[in-house]
């Protein structure tokens, strides 16, 4: 029975994640995001249902439009597919429980901003603030009491006030300021793993900020902007998932 569920709960992430890629690429533009047919990127021509079928239209088509033959992109199967995984391992994790669709919703919203980010480098407010009211409330009915609740709460605060504050004395440059209240809202969904995920973000951060660096022309000295959403969202869902010791994990690597 947790085999059925789990590729249940697979499923409907992927399908939450198609319509995710929709708001993401309507939001702002005027575009309701509830009506209208989907269309190619390339040609505008509207996509036929058989087309929309998450993941599985992806690889029947081999990676392209079936109406012009262009190349679609890959970070659709692949958000996909993350969110698909991430759904699964929610019910794995949480079983059953009345904090199960907040903690859904809340990791349909992080997608929501991870994708907007990679996009815009920018975190949108409509879509920012709902995560973190869904990530507190996913933390205040998941929390074992509310002792728990509350030593989650004020984890969460340092957290975000850590990044504001390194914000505020780069003036912007180290880091966006929608960054601190992100991470908060990461800290709440994730409870006990909110440090730990906290030093696997600056991990992963730093090690794609350094290959991209080493990837540049010889000679440019143009900067990097590398948005940090989704190093964010990546170190703290690992730590939540797997509860690694970052500290253990580093020892262990050394």
């Amino acid at each position: 029975m947790t085999f059925f569920l789990s590729i249940v709960f697979f499923v409907c992430g992927a399908i939450v994640a198609s319509f995710v890629g929709v708001i993401v690429v309507r939001l702002y533009t005027g575009q309701n995001f509830l009506v209208g047919r989907s269309r190619c990127d390339a040609c505008n021509a509207p996509l036929r249902p058989l087309s929309l079928v998450p993941i599985l239209s992806y690889v029947a088509s081999r990676g392209r439009a079936q109406c012009c033959g262009a190349r679609v992109s890959y970070i659709a199967p692949i958000s996909e597919m993350v969110l698909g995984g991430l759904f699964a391992l929610a019910y794995l994790k949480l079983g059953l429980v009345t904090a199960l669709p907040l903690a859904l919703l809340a990791l349909s919203l992080l997608l929501a901003l991870v994708l907007y980010d990679l996009a815009h480098q920018i975190l949108p407010p409509s879509i920012l603030y709902p995560f973190v009211a869904s990530a507190a409330i996913t933390s205040f009915l998941a929390a074992p009491s509310r002792d728990d609740f509350y030593w989650s709460l004020l984890a969460a605060f340092f957290i975000a006030l850590f990044l504001a504050l390194i914000h505020f004395f780069s003036r912007g440059r180290a880091m966006g300021f929608s960054d601190a209240p992100l991470a908060f809202g990461l800290a709440l969904l994730t409870g006990p793993a909110a440090l730990p995920g906290f030093i696997f973000s600056f991990w992963i951060g730093a090690g794609i900020g350094i290959t991209l660096l080493l990837r540049r022309p010889a000679g440019s000295r143009m900067g990097v902007e590398v948005p940090f959403a989704p190093f964010l969202a990546a170190g703290f869902l690992l730590a939540y998932f797997t509860q690694w010791n970052p500290f253990a994990f580093a020892a262990a690597i050394l």
